[in-house]
């Protein structure tokens, strides 16, 4: 069998000469089929009794000399017993695979799309959540590139900033995905497995912080006397006390559910933790308060607009907002607090206020427990109404200093 030359090649390729294959020793081959524009080198060998062939380079790409010493090289892996096209083959795929393997990001949009979006009622804050904590970390990796490593080195970033709840609650949407992950056959395991509230923010522990009068009086001057404490978070700060509401309650409620000249807003049963829908009694105080703050937000049809245009496209506050509003003003404060320690507050002083158990516990939108909580549907909106008014009377004071004019009562006797 005589070796292939360059000058051969470049007539075949010259006269249009076609030809299947021209041997040139050593399994390698060179192939100029009609419906090729360039002539091929293959590699042919025998593996396991059966023909094998595969492409190994264009001809003007690889030379002569470059192809004979790969096909030198592939046939001394095959002697060694490797089947050298089916490994490329499986090179090839796994590529193949890499290119076409989605992100986290764009699991954690899919996941978003298919088990959040009209399921879940706080759906934008859940969104605003994984892209704040869960994106920068892991948004750009392959899904299977996603190692523990990557879950432990995010984690950890969250705790060190000082907010452990926010891991856990990471946490457990990480582990969620990640199993939506495995049952559409996109991953095989999920790296955030093995981690537990432990290993995040740990558990917990049930929180008991109460702002004495005292304290009030020191938040209020703090509000008024911070730099960078605009007059809008006081404001918010403000509602959150007098009515005693959850934070998430506050800053996605529209204008449409209020009722000022009535002293009433309607809280529609999507937006409330028991899933009941609840008329609020306004006091003087509170129905002040709200028309400063519907001044400020102008014509927007939320209570508390997005303040700038933000990435997600959230038309209220963020949910951070008054966290970090709060944070301007701790340094002034003799133990810190955080929002939600606001309805206990309200809670704690409605008592002290006399105001009977089950009232206070409707004031803050609870349930009543035992046969009491399903026989007795009373709205108890005057009694609410009488008992907001008094914790009205103490908030203003502790805004004006600490002058008292509220005073507890014995308690008050409802209908």
């Amino acid at each position: 069998m005589t070796n292939l030359t360059d000058s051969q090649i470049k007539n075949w390729i010259k006269n249009n000469d076609r030809f299947e294959g021209k041997a040139d020793g050593n399994g390698l081959y060179l192939s100029y089929r009609k419906d090729f524009i360039t002539p091929r080198w293959n590699f042919r060998y025998r593996f396991a009794g059966k023909q094998r062939i595969m492409t190994i380079g264009l001809y003007g790409q690889l030379s002569l000399a470059e192809a004979r010493k790969k096909a030198k090289e592939l046939r001394a892996s095959v002697t060694l017993g490797y089947d050298v096209a089916s490994e490329k083959q499986e090179r090839k795929a796994k590529a193949v695979a890499k290119m076409n393997a989605i992100t986290f990001g764009q699991l954690t949009d899919i996941y978003f799309d298919k088990m959040i979006v009209g399921k879940w009622k706080n759906a934008l804050d859940l969104k605003a959540r994984i892209d704040k904590d869960i994106q920068p970390h892991l948004g750009d990796l392959a899904v299977e590139a996603v190692k523990p490593a990557d879950i432990d080195k995010m984690l950890h970033t969250i705790i060190e900033r000082g907010s452990p709840t926010i891991a856990n609650d990471i946490l457990k949407w990480t582990k969620r995905i990640f199993d939506y992950a495995i049952k559409r056959h996109i991953v095989q395991y999920n790296p955030a497995s093995a981690f537990s509230v432990g290993d995040a923010g740990g558990k917990g522990a049930a929180r008991e912080r109460v702002l004495s009068k005292a304290e009030l009086i020191a938040l209020f001057a703090a509000m008024r006397d911070t730099e960078g404490f605009t007059v809008i978070n006081l404001l918010t700060i403000k509602l959150l006390l007098l009515l005693a509401v959850r934070k998430s309650e506050l800053i996605k409620a529209k204008r449409e559910e209020f009722n000022l000249d009535a002293g009433l807003w309607h809280l529609p049963a999507e937006r409330t933790k028991t899933n009941a829908a609840i008329t609020i009694p306004l006091s003087a105080h509170a129905v002040d308060t709200l028309r400063a703050v519907m001044e400020l937000s102008a014509t927007s049809e939320w209570l508390l607009p997005a303040r700038k245009v933000q990435q997600h496209k959230i038309p209220h506050i963020h949910e951070n907002t008054l966290n970090v509003a709060l944070a301007k003003i701790m340094p002034f404060m003799n133990e810190s607090f955080y929002v939600h320690d606001f309805r206990r507050t309200a809670r704690s002083h409605l008592a002290a206020l006399g105001i009977e158990s089950h009232i206070a516990e409707r004031c803050l939108n609870h349930k009543l427990k035992g046969i009491e909580g399903v026989y007795n549907h009373h709205d108890y909106l005057d009694e609410r109404r009488h008992a907001l008014n008094l914790w009205s009377g103490l908030l203003f004071a502790c805004e004006q200093g600490g002058d008292w004019n509220v005073v507890p009562i014995k308690k008050l006797h409802t209908r």
